[in-house]
């Protein structure tokens, strides 16, 4: 019975091989892949909406804990409302999960938990030049205290880099060369300065402390 089932079957598949011929057949095949791909695809991308969506009715609490300084709140929920920590293992892989990891890192730094900051802040990434450029400036902190100065100086000169711009850089950079100089690297540390005087020449105050910090890293250096 079922060798006669099979035998029909593959009749069928043979004839409707023989009405499209071959290249029909395959592109009909093709077809059906790319049709159910699409569904697939469609499905997962409505599921992941949904899930940001909540997870953005769910962060608003929590951004208003940070906001005053209720951080343990902000972090791990008050009871009735997720905190900051909840969101990214919840709703991991959403946008807003992503942000509760920006939240997250900038709390724990004013805990002075710092591994734990740099932990979440390095899981943070924006297209936001601005937001990005601040998640690695306080990402620089975090290192800064844990006496990573390589690190610190690396993400102060990436916050420096990413926003490019003469009200953030010039501070960002002098964070990096402090960081460097505190790591023995008194060249890279000039270099930082030197990038101050002669790209952001409208910082004025930034600039005349770079001046000054240069004279004395020379000397250092001895020059």
């Amino acid at each position: 019975m079922a060798e006669k089932q099979n035998k029909s079957g593959n009749n069928s598949i043979d004839k409707f091989k023989s009405e499209v011929g071959p290249i029909g057949f395959i592109g009909a095949v093709v077809g059906l892949v790319v049709l159910v791909g699409a569904s697939v695809v469609f499905f997962l991308n409505f599921r992941q909406d949904q899930r940001n969506e909540e997870a953005q009715n769910e962060i608003f609490q929590a951004q208003y804990y940070y906001e005053k300084d209720s951080l343990d709140y902000a972090l791990n929920g008050d009871g009735r409302n997720l905190g900051f920590v909840q969101i990214v293992d919840i709703y991991s892989g959403t946008e807003v999960a992503n942000l509760a990891s920006f939240y997250a890192g900038a709390s724990y730094l004013k805990l002075r938990d710092f591994q734990t900051a740099a932990d979440y802040l390095e899981d943070f990434s924006s297209e936001e030049e601005i937001i990005m450029a601040r998640a690695q400036k306080l990402l620089g902190d975090a290192y800064m205290e844990l006496g990573n100065f390589s690190d610190a100086a690396d993400n102060y000169m990436s916050a420096a880099n990413t926003v490019n711009d003469q009200f953030f850089s010039p501070s960002y950079l002098m964070s990096a060369s402090l960081a460097f100089e505190r790591g023995g690297e008194l060249q890279e540390a000039i270099t930082a300065l030197d990038k101050i005087i002669k790209e952001y020449k409208g910082a004025t105050n930034e600039v005349l402390e770079a001046r000054k910090q240069k004279v004395r890293l020379e000397i250092l250096a001895g020059r």
